[in-house]
């Protein structure tokens, strides 16, 4: 079965569109691609409205979210996971409805840690992590800088939650809503699945067209976030491939199993880019150096956190499966070569 995108035209910003019975499609533009992002309004009877996820915080975005709402209730916010254009909003709408914040424990001690302000260790931490890892000292960007550029999409994170758990359904009106948990991108993405309805809304982690960053942070430098991710798309294997998948970017779609077949897919041909690519490298290569391997698109201070944490996500999966090896040259610089 291929791909099959719902013909829906998407709704312009400032309104919601029903799709489904009790089902309204929000949009909300960004100012960086994939320039979208697609929000949920789930008819959460007597009590109004339920939102999933919330887009940045912006002034034009308020409005539109209020022109979408119009009259209804909202009853709660719902927030996938942690990343600004997902949770930018969710203190100033749970404020101005006065209803709860709802996400998983992974997701809401993430957005508060990431929140607070970096300590002169913390700061001293990253830069060491990216320059160990290629990065010149001028392409640091924000890095190098205390204040957390996470604040400027989310400059609040609400004081409380109720916790969302895997596998633990909940309704909303009269639909049970079951978490189904995603890993690699974040670390505990809340795709939520209604078997009643044959709906899951996928959030980042089943995008129809581009794969979400999976990436290595400072904060767990030798994690193997792709191997999470890869993982986790298994817990998907219930769903049927006729389901509705939402996707938190690009448009509604049918077809989550060959979705998942090509994401795989993707990675596997990346992975064997790399390996392809030690066979070249005496010294080994470093994250940096996979750039032009992995990303067509020019890296500079502005992603080089995404293109490092991508690249090393990559390196550190062939070292988890024992194709590829570390070492540190003489410039304190991690490389990677093949391990036999």
């Amino acid at each position: 079965m291929s791909i099959v995108y719902d013909p829906a035209e998407p709704p312009a910003p400032g309104h919601a569109l029903e799709i489904r019975p009790g089902l309204f499609w929000v949009r909300m533009p960004l100012p960086f691609p994939p320039d979208h992002i697609n929000l949920w309004l789930l008819d959460d009877g007597a009590a109004g409205f339920a939102i999933v996820d919330t887009g940045l915080h912006r002034e034009d975005s308020k409005a539109h979210w209020l022109s979408a709402i119009g009259s209804r209730k909202i009853s709660r916010v719902i927030c996938t996971h942690f990343h600004p254009d997902h949770m930018g909003l969710a203190a100033w709408l749970c404020a101005h409805f006065g209803v709860e914040l709802w996400t998983t424990l992974g997701e809401y001690y993430t957005a508060r840690a990431v929140h607070a302000e970096s300590s002169d260790a913390d700061v001293a931490h990253k830069v060491e992590f990216y320059r160990a890892n290629g990065v010149a000292a001028d392409a640091m960007g924000h890095f190098a800088s205390p204040q957390s550029i996470y604040r400027r999409g989310v400059p609040d994170v609400p004081a409380f939650y109720r916790r969302i758990q895997g596998g633990q359904p909940f309704a909303v009106g009269e639909t049970a809503w079951t978490p189904i948990i995603g890993r690699g991108h974040c670390p505990e993405h809340a795709c939520l699945w209604a078997p009643s309805s044959s709906i899951l809304i996928g959030g980042d982690i089943l995008l129809p067209r581009i794969t979400p960053n999976i990436g290595v942070w400072p904060a767990e430098p030798l994690a193997d976030p792709l191997g999470d991710y890869l993982a986790c798309l298994d817990g998907f294997a219930a769903v049927p491939e006729d389901a509705l998948i939402l996707p938190a970017h690009g448009q509604p779609y049918v077809g989550v199993h060959k979705r998942i077949a090509e994401i795989r897919a993707h990675h596997a041909e990346r992975l064997d880019v790399l390996r392809a690519a030690f066979a070249g490298a005496a010294q080994g290569l470093s994250a940096v150096d996979c750039f032009p391997l992995l990303f067509k698109r020019p890296i500079g201070p502005h992603n080089v956190g995404l293109a490092v944490g991508e690249a090393l996500a990559h390196l550190h999966r062939l070292e988890c499966l024992g194709d590829a090896r570390r070492m540190r040259d003489a410039e304190g610089i991690w490389r990677f070569s093949a391990a036999s």
